[in-house]
């Protein structure tokens, strides 16, 4: 069975990209049909309409509050049909909302060795502590921050004190990563 994928970003879209393009290239056995976006002029939109991707772009200032965004973003889900969430990139904590709507179907990626370094500056909370291995972890998503069962986690080693080399350095693996344990997942190699 062929899921319908809604992936969810914040910023560039990297990890929006890896994902649509495997399932455009078959890699995935799911198909891009809606980027969700919570900052308007980021440049993940240009990536989705490139790409052919729906987008739903929404400035949470504009709602009365989070359950009442995450309350349209539900229904444009539904809309399009949404069996599956891929977080990737998007910034913004998940209310209960879209948790009753899509709980154990929401999967993340994080710039860490969960449960290590939570939160939105994981790398730089790493690199202050002096750290020498990083490491990259898919999870599923439940209401703890950054928590959920973890599907696939790989780490480097890394010297330095650059917390953007280690974004860099991260992202190559996030990207290969990512689709990987989505393939795995849909295909059912993982429980």
């Amino acid at each position: 069975m062929k899921r319908r994928l809604a992936i969810f970003a914040s910023g560039a879209g990297s990890n929006f990209e890896a994902i649509a393009r495997a399932c455009a290239d078959g890699t995935l056995p799911a198909e891009a049909v809606l980027m969700v976006c919570d900052r308007p002029g980021a440049a993940v939109i240009e990536r989705a309409e490139r790409l052919g991707v729906p987008s739903f772009v929404f400035s949470p200032k504009s709602y009365e509050s989070k359950a009442a965004y995450e309350q349209e973003i539900v229904s444009r889900l539904r809309e399009a049909g949404v069996d599956f969430i891929c977080l990737a990139g998007y910034m913004r904590i998940l209310s209960d909302v879209l948790l009753d709507a899509y709980g154990g179907r929401i999967v993340n990626i994080h710039p860490s060795l969960l449960p290590a370094f939570r939160g939105a500056h994981a790398v730089e909370q790493a690199v202050a502590y002096g750290v020498k291995v990083y490491g990259i972890t898919v999870h599923f998503v439940d209401a703890s921050l950054d928590g959920g069962r973890i599907l696939a986690q790989e780490a480097f080693p890394y010297e330095g004190n650059d917390p953007e080399e280690v974004h860099r350095i991260g992202q190559r693996i996030e990207h290969r990563l990512y689709v990987e344990t989505l393939r795995r997942l849909f295909n059912q190699e993982i429980s």
